[in-house]
């Protein structure tokens, strides 16, 4: 199986942490050349400087800017030239009954998490298209299909995605770009871990990985790992359908959900 991404250019959106950190670090792993993206350039570098020590293979540079405005995607790709692989990562989620979400929050939600790839994917597609390989990945989500009451907002925003990255899949056929969408189940992220450790009240060192299950266990009880997710377990994925051995899967919504969604499909 081909996984080799050596003398690939990537850009992985919102990876100085959690799953897109993750994603920027397998790719690395497999020989291509990361851009670390976040709007703040000390974070970046920070990031870059990190991975730097993990990565085995790939170069690892700084990709700073906000790819949640066309002002920041503009200068994004002004300053990057060509990309072959382009992980939309970036997105925002926040807890609110649906009554009270202002339509500054329905749009800030659709312009972080959507905007940010619709705008970076036009950029970039067609040059992927004139070159005859490409990959493009939305990093959507199980909320996608299973739209959480508690932010419709942000499940709003990533079946949008699904639509989206379907739509550029066929726009692109047969030219040797590929373009999916992947859906992380609930995932132990740095911003999850930090959460729980709020909700245990300030207590050394809790168990997250209990913690987890439980939260599992009250609010997503289908899942079949009865567990969240690791960063890694989602990277691997991404890092799959990246790949030369994924030339065949294109338009796919793939699922790292854990087995909660019940949808046969």
């Amino acid at each position: 199986m081909d996984l080799n991404l050596t003398g690939r250019h990537a850009l992985v959106t919102g990876s100085t942490g959690g799953i897109g950190y993750a994603i920027a670090r397998e790719l690395a792993d497999l020989g291509a050349s990361v851009g670390i993206n976040g709007r703040g350039p000390e974070r970046v570098e920070a990031a870059v400087a990190r991975l730097k020590t993990e990565a085995k293979a790939g170069a690892v540079f700084a990709a700073a800017g906000d790819v949640a405005t066309a002002e920041g995607v503009d200068g994004l790709v002004g300053r990057l030239g060509s990309v072959d692989i382009l992980v939309n990562n970036t997105g925002i989620f926040e807890p609110k009954p649906v009554f009270e979400i202002p339509d500054a929050d329905w749009q800030r939600f659709f312009d972080v998490n959507v905007m940010s790839g619709v705008r970076l994917s036009r950029a970039y597609m067609p040059g992927m298209v004139e070159r005859g390989w490409g990959r493009v990945v939305f990093i959507s989500s199980e909320s996608a299909l299973n739209i959480p009451v508690e932010m419709v907002h942000y499940g709003m925003t990533k079946t949008a995605q699904l639509a989206i990255a379907r739509g550029l899949a066929e726009t692109v056929a047969g030219t040797g770009v590929t373009v999916n969408s992947v859906l992380p189940g609930p995932t132990l992220s740095e911003g999850v871990a930090e959460f729980m450790k709020q909700m245990a009240g300030g207590a050394e060192n809790p168990d997250l990985d209990a913690m987890g299950r439980k939260f599992v266990a009250e609010h997503r009880p289908t899942s079949l790992i009865q567990r969240l997710a690791g960063v890694e377990e989602v990277a691997a994925m991404v890092a799959y359908v990246c790949s030369p051995a994924a030339s065949a899967t294109s338009g796919a919504s793939l699922r790292v959900d854990g087995g909660l969604l019940r949808h046969i499909g």
